[in-house]
């Protein structure tokens, strides 16, 4: 799905790099994945963005299905299964070739997501969800994470003046979204080595500054 942008780099067969942006909706991620994009390809370096759930034909149909407002009645344990098989394919058909490219593939949202969501938002046991999760992703795990914090009433406001109608999961509250924002923090502080937590209300160029400044460190160890 994702074209290969930069592809005058170096090349790293095997030894790409998996880059997530994570936090609730509106915390500005999908915006930094692209600038920093921008960043890489100027640089000379090849990287692709994806997202999830989506990356694949069948993870945007997947998609579709999961976050149109229509479904309302869809309960939790189709929510998980819906998303795992979506990045199921995404791995395989999207992430693992990139990356056995030599690219540095920039995901909108990945394994942090389920857990913040399902984990903590939802209440389902982490147990369940790290096995699950480990068999949808061949035990992929991302290279390093950005968790894009920021008050729910800010992220609120952000997506309201988006003008779009809400998503199944967007409308589901400021109640559900406290606890997604403290289940990122929380995997924040587990993870402290590779998850690395931004104020999302910091300038847009400051933080995309910051990001590609990491993010071309962590290809030049590769």
């Amino acid at each position: 799905m994702s074209r290969v942008l930069g592809l005058r780099g170096r090349d790293r067969g095997g030894r790409g790099l998996l880059i997530t942006f994570e936090g609730i909706d509106g915390c500005g991620k999908s915006t930094q994945a692209a600038l920093v994009r921008d960043a890489l390809v100027k640089k000379d370096v090849p990287c692709i963005v994806s997202r999830e759930p989506g990356g694949t034909a069948i993870g945007e149909k997947i998609r579709d299905i999961l976050l149109s407002p229509h479904h309302a009645e869809m309960c939790d344990a189709c929510e998980l299964l819906l998303y795992m098989a979506a990045r199921a394919q995404h791995v395989r058909q999207t992430i693992v070739p990139a990356m056995e490219g030599g690219a540095v593939v920039l995901c909108d949202r990945f394994a942090e997501a389920t857990f913040a969501y399902q984990g903590f938002g939802r209440g389902l046991p982490p147990d369940l969800l790290e096995k699950i999760n480990s068999f949808a992703t061949a035990s992929l795990r991302p290279s390093f994470t950005f968790v894009f914090d920021i008050p729910v009433a800010a992220a609120c406001e952000r997506l309201r003046k988006t003008g779009k109608t809400a998503d199944r999961l967007e409308g589901c509250g400021g109640e559900f979204y406290e606890k997604v924002r403290k289940g990122y923090l929380s995997l924040a502080r587990k993870y402290s080595k590779r998850i690395m937590v931004l104020n999302g209300q910091v300038p847009v160029e400051e933080l995309s500054a910051i990001i590609s400044e990491k993010v071309l460190e962590l290809y030049r160890q590769i």
